[in-house]
């Protein structure tokens, strides 16, 4: 038992420990512990707390979880005004601004004979957020506010404590007495995805945007509800301060950030309108990339006494500006719903709409996913919605606006049959499998069941066993395959490879030189590698990744055709679900002979390369444990199936065992399922067929085991930025795959190297922030070489 003294001491020190984390965690992006280590730190105060309750004070760490619900909101009277700014939509509004800047300071301004003075700016993006004050006296969170009417918010002091980013005490020393910081509660979009993930989950309300998110996590009653939501705060100046903090506005913002107040990371000073508006076009490039919702970027002016002179107009400041991107919302009407058939049949709504302006882009159409999605909206033909458009996404329908529905509004039917070929469309069916049974649901995907029968089916699957990852067909695009569909030249892929120079110069668009040059890329790609043919043949759930796992693990199509699902479960990344969907594919007759012609000699002649004996790793990598688990009996986890290991040593001891013999390896409940799971001539079949193949697959614990050649690069995580000139991104992918390496897509402490061609930015920058490994193109082809690639 820890006494009180030693217990004060010891929660003083894990406080300033974890006070400490958080800082360099939230503020500096420095962390110098792994999660796991904060978390048992944090585990640890929490104990100590929890044993001597008298010792817990408001500003401890772990006091962020929110205290008792609220009735209501105290009303706050901001000391000085928390103002709006002033917006520019346009780079002329910019420019006007900066003119205005510099004639309220009596500066001579640009003519024929020099560009005049240029004034510096801070410049930091706009979040998305909701603006909130928060108060420190003698360097103690006392208070948070909203922004309210910028003369009276509320008063949210219980929820801003939860947040994690927040210091409930400032760092370091030298703070005013008296420090009131203002900025920008907001969510990322990481935690807005999971939130609402977990809303849909427990049947809650989904929130339509992170800003709606974050504002209404803020503004709850009950702090605890707040504590659990993902926000962050990042501050962007000072409101009332007993005394001066430095004479600029990013020297200010740079003294918060010493005393613990996060602020922006894309902080940075300009000097001149000109490099203004380079760093909105920089900002405006890298907007998607960024991991929280910007709307616009703030320039203002950086000297403090500048500010002072120029002053305010009622609202707004005479000396800060935001610089608006276009609008990524926008209201209009849904004229229509059509349904579109996929690839794998799926029959999806698209929303045909009034055309509008989003985002700099008229808008005409926008994905509804599927059916539930209309459900969940209440959409219906004639509503007002909201539309949302991001960078490239496709836009999406929000929200309906019900105040505004029509009363000869249309409900939104599927249709009974294919739009296309006029086949039954069905509702999918869900299977989901646990011990012992399958539990059948209707899932939220209607299929046309016309398959390739249905044109627009053998369409999409004909673009997608084309394109460039898949078979890499360059010539065959999407309209020319439509010719070749709608013209009845081929019903199947095979049929690609059996087209004729006649048939090909025919059609629009071609002639010599193009026709012979389609004849010839055909011809080229008659030796894929296996995992380029099997995510090619567009089996449901399998992507580029999993036709990876697939081609590198089994090293043969014979051995994936045949493969069960639980064999399959071996692989890494290989559900149960997706296992099922690959075993169901093959064990297709149509698919069956689909494959058989494309691989016949007399008729398509692919030759699949990279095929071989079964990877090392998985040579007798089943153990009869986890093949009797993978069986799902009833009441029998890994630790039964274990048992029944250890005592029969057999599948077939297994499936001979009579009561007592049972009744020795586990409890009487548990030997009961067993004996009545293998009673059933079918359980135990299939039983006897995994592990047959897994003795013919070189899988079973009793086969041969391989010695396993560590690749070189295995472990290592790397990351291509910029363009690369002498060889494509998806060639240096595969090369570093086949290394052992991971390729991603962002860069993180964890990454090992990155290759930055010509034109790198921002993960150029991050990797040399956090000091990983760079190389350029000449000279990761040079290591390529090492390795004999």
């Amino acid at each position: 038992m820890t006494d009180a003294s030693t217990a004060t001491q010891r929660i003083v020190q894990l406080r300033a420990e974890l006070d400490g984390h958080n800082y360099r965690y939230h503020v500096l992006d420095q962390p110098s512990i792994p999660d796991a280590e904060y978390d048992r730190l944090f585990r640890e105060l929490q104990a100590l707390e929890s044993q001597y309750p008298q010792l817990v004070t408001p500003e401890s760490p772990t006091q962020r979880v929110g205290a008792e619900a609220l009735s209501a909101f105290g009303e706050v009277r901001h000391e000085i005004p928390m103002l709006s700014l002033g917006n520019a939509f346009e780079e002329e509004d910019l420019r006007a601004f900066d003119r205005s800047v510099q004639a309220g300071l009596g500066l001579k301004g640009g003519d024929l004979f020099g560009a005049g003075v240029e004034v510096e700016y801070s410049c930091e993006p706009k979040l998305d957020g909701l603006a909130v004050s928060l108060r420190y006296e003698n360097g103690q969170l006392v208070r948070g506010a909203t922004r309210g009417d910028g003369s009276t918010g509320e008063d949210i002091s219980s929820n801003v404590r939860t947040i994690r980013n927040v210091p409930l005490k400032l760092q370091g020393e030298g703070w005013p007495q008296i420090l009131e910081v203002r900025g920008e509660v907001f969510m990322p979009k990481a935690g807005f995805e999971e939130l609402n993930a977990r809303q849909a989950e427990s049947a809650g309300k989904t929130f339509a945007n992170p800003r709606n998110a974050a504002a209404g996590s803020l503004r709850q009653l009950d702090p605890k509800i707040t504590a659990s939501r993902p926000l962050e705060f990042c501050c962007y100046g000072v409101g009332q301060v007993s005394g001066e903090i430095s004479s600029t506005q990013v020297g200010m913002l740079e003294q918060l950030k010493a005393w613990g107040i996060p602020i922006s990371r894309e902080l940075k000073l300009a000097k001149g309108v000109q490099a203004c508006l380079d760093y909105y076009r920089d900002i405006g490039e890298r907007r998607m990339a960024l991991a929280y919702d910007i709307d616009g970027v703030v320039f203002k002016v950086n000297n403090i006494e500048d500010q002072q002179q120029l002053g305010f107009r009622a609202r707004t400041p005479h000396w800060a500006i935001a610089n608006k991107f276009p609008a990524q919302e926008e209201l209009t009407e849904l004229l229509d719903v059509e349904f579109q058939v996929g690839r794998t049949g799926a029959v999806t709504p698209v929303a045909r709409l009034k055309p509008v302006k989003v985002a700099g882009v008229i808008v005409a159409n926008a994905t509804l996913h599927n059916m539930d999605e209309v459900a969940r909206l209440g959409l219906m033909i004639g509503d007002t919605v909201i539309i949302r458009r991001a960078g490239d996404v496709i836009p999406q329908v929000m929200q309906v606006v019900l105040e505004r529905r029509p009363a000869d509004a249309k409900p939104v039917l599927i249709p009974e049959s294919c739009p296309v070929c006029g086949s039954h469309v069905e509702r999918t069916q869900l299977v989901k499998r646990s011990k012992g049974k399958e539990t059948f649901s209707e899932g939220s995907v209607y299929r046309c069941v016309g398959r390739l029968a249905c044109g627009a089916q053998l369409k999409q699957a004909i673009i997608h066993f084309v394109s460039r990852r898949a078979m890499d067909i360059e010539g065959l695009g999407d309209k020319t395959i439509e010719q070749l569909v709608d013209e009845a030249l081929i019903t199947s892929p095979a049929d690609l490879y059996t087209l004729a120079y006649e048939q090909i110069i025919n059609l629009e668009g071609f002639a010599e030189v193009s026709s012979n040059k389609l004849l010839q890329a055909i011809a080229d790609s008659k030796k894929p590698t296996l995992a380029r043919f099997i995510y090619a043949l567009g089996i449901p759930d399998v992507g580029e990744e999993t036709a990876k796992v697939l081609g590198r693990s089994l090293a043969s199509l014979e051995r994936v055709q045949q493969a069960l699902p639980e064999v399959l479960t071996y692989l890494p990344d290989v559900g149960l679900e997706v296992a099922h969907e690959i075993h169901s594919f093959f064990a297709d007759s149509h698919n069956q002979q689909v494959i058989a012609a494309l691989l016949s000699s007399d008729e398509c002649g692919l030759q699949l390369q990279e095929q071989g004996e079964l990877s090392a790793e998985f040579s007798a990598s089943a153990t009869l444990a986890g093949m009797l688990d993978k069986l799902n009996i009833p009441s029998v986890g890994p630790g039964g199936a274990q048992k029944l290991a250890d005592k029969f040593v057999s599948l077939d001891a297994v499936l001979a065992a009579d009561w007592l013999d049972m009744r020795q390896a586990l409890p009487e409940k548990q030997a009961n399922a067993v004996r009545e799971f293998f009673a059933v001539t079918a359980n135990a079949e299939r039983a006897r067929a995994i592990e047959a193949q897994l003795k013919a697959f070189g899988m079973h614990w009793h086969s041969e085991k391989k010695v396993v050649e560590g690749l070189p690069l295995a472990g290592q995580t790397w990351v291509l930025t910029g363009s690369l000139e002498i060889m494509s991104r998806d060639i240096a992918k595969e090369k570093l795959e086949s290394l052992g390496a991971k390729v991603a897509g962002s860069v993180s402490a964890k990454t090992s190297c990155v290759v930055a061609g010509p034109g790198a930015g921002s993960k150029l920058a991050k990797a040399s922030e956090l000091g990983v490994r760079v190389i350029d193109e000449a000279q990761f082809v040079l290591a390529l070489a090492g390795y004999g690639l």
